[in-house]
């Protein structure tokens, strides 16, 4: 790993060439360059190989790299390895001739361009990078230009409008992924989580609770994985010389740091449980989240603007609340567009599930200041919704508990009743 650490960003790497270089086997080798992949040091790529890129935090992935873009439409590098991680700001396709592009080309964009060398040299000279279309490569000068100055070309065998539609998708991937919070979001890896061992007692236990003020505690093996979860349940009448691993909870509810913290949330309201151990693919503890945090974390994102383009998003963006003259009963009225139709030109059955969960869900913000995830969801479809119908949807609340809630929710059309649903719903603490 150290020897990974201390390789130039864009150093190609091997398990054979490190393997003869350090004088350890291919096993060894191909294990370190595994786990500096995890560790974000090393990134393998089809048709590329494996290469040392400068770690990056989630927090600053807002742009694309080449490296990303030449995944993204299943490129081939020419050149330019050093330069897979540069992020560029934007892309530009070279349908015009060469002293008009120089106008829109600058360092950190991308050239999409087919097999027109004078352009592919012109775009490396201005700090750019080239996106080859139509299969095609370059020439060899031009190669080693890209190599001298650190600018990927990449060739891929789709036409300029179709890696332009797949870039611009990635895009807006990236905008709708930044907005969901995750575990590792949240988590100080560098602040020491409280733990015991194996082989320490009760009493361990109870020294440890009482100079912490805590009273749940991952239990680790000699090599640091989670084994058990140690409570103040699991110490309840025992003697203090007891072992913890004839007391403590086995197989412990644990998660991975790349998790939504919704899910996290869900996880231990469901399981009832304070102290949730943050793992990697091995077990081994990386950090813990409380319960607390998760929920602090959840009312954060709860108050939030949501943007981006998901599926839920489209659907549900013709539809506005509206009140009765009481400003008792919410209804949600909208309008069926031809893109909500399914297989036989009615409405499709999962967009209108999906508009009776958002009104479910705004339902519920507006009621209780409170979000949920849903337990179940049982649908009855009365008769099929014809396009371009208004429609409107009624929650209606059946029981609200502090933990969980029941509705019922009606869509309704001119005709009348189309489509009724009963949600059951575990509710997230209020934000």
């Amino acid at each position: 790993m150290e020897y990974i650490r201390q390789l130039e960003i864009g150093t190609k790497l091997s398990v054979r060439t490190m393997a003869e270089e350090l004088g350890v086997s291919e096993g060894t080798a191909y294990k370190a360059i595994k786990e500096a992949e995890a560790a974000g040091l090393v990134s393998t790529k089809e048709r590329i190989g494996t290469v040392r890129i400068q770690r990056r935090g989630r927090e600053t992935p807002d742009r694309l790299t080449f490296g990303e873009v030449a995944d993204i439409v299943q490129g081939q590098l020419y050149g330019g390895a050093g330069g897979l991680e540069k992020t560029l700001h934007k892309f530009v396709i070279g349908a015009m001739e060469l002293d008009a592009m120089v106008r829109y080309i600058d360092a950190g964009s991308l050239l999409i361009v087919g097999n027109r060398q004078g352009a592919h040299r012109l775009a490396l000279e201005q700090g750019a990078g080239v996106l080859v279309t139509g299969g095609f490569g370059t020439s060899e000068d031009i190669r080693l230009l890209a190599d001298e100055l650190g600018l990927p070309i990449i060739s891929s065998k789709h036409d300029t409008y179709t890696v332009a539609s797949m870039i611009n998708r990635a895009m807006f991937d990236r905008l709708i992924r930044q907005k969901i919070m995750l575990v590792e979001d949240i988590v100080t890896y560098s602040r020491p989580v409280e733990t015991m061992r194996l082989g320490e007692t009760k009493g361990d236990y109870v020294r440890l609770a009482a100079r912490v003020g805590g009273t749940r505690f991952p239990v680790l093996d000699e090599r640091g994985r989670v084994v058990g979860m140690m409570t103040a349940k699991d110490a309840e009448g025992a003697n203090e010389t007891v072992p913890i691993e004839k007391l403590m909870t086995r197989n412990p509810i644990t998660a991975a740091p790349n998790i939504p913290i919704a899910s996290a949330a869900h996880t231990m309201a469901a399981e009832g449980i304070d102290l949730l151990p943050i793992v990697d693919k091995n077990r081994k503890l990386l950090a813990a989240v409380s319960r607390h945090e998760a929920l602090e974390a959840m009312r954060y994102a709860g108050k939030q603007k949501e943007s981006g383009e998901t599926f839920d998003e489209l659907i549900g963006a013709g539809f506005r609340l509206k009140e009765d003259a009481d400003g008792e009963r919410m209804a949600y009225e909208g309008r069926i567009t031809p893109q909500m139709s399914g297989t036989f030109g009615t409405i499709s059955e999962g967009v209108l599930v999906t508009l009776m969960t958002q009104a479910a869900r705004g339902f519920i913000r507006e009621l209780g200041k409170r979000d949920y995830v849903i337990e179940s969801m049982t649908t009855y479809f009365v008769r099929p919704l014809q396009l371009e119908s208004e429609v409107v949807i009624v929650p209606s609340l059946l029981e609200m508990s502090r933990k969980s809630a029941k509705l019922e929710i009606e869509l309704k059309d001119p005709a009348g009743t189309a489509a009724k649903a009963l949600l059951a719903a575990q509710l997230i603490d209020p934000y």
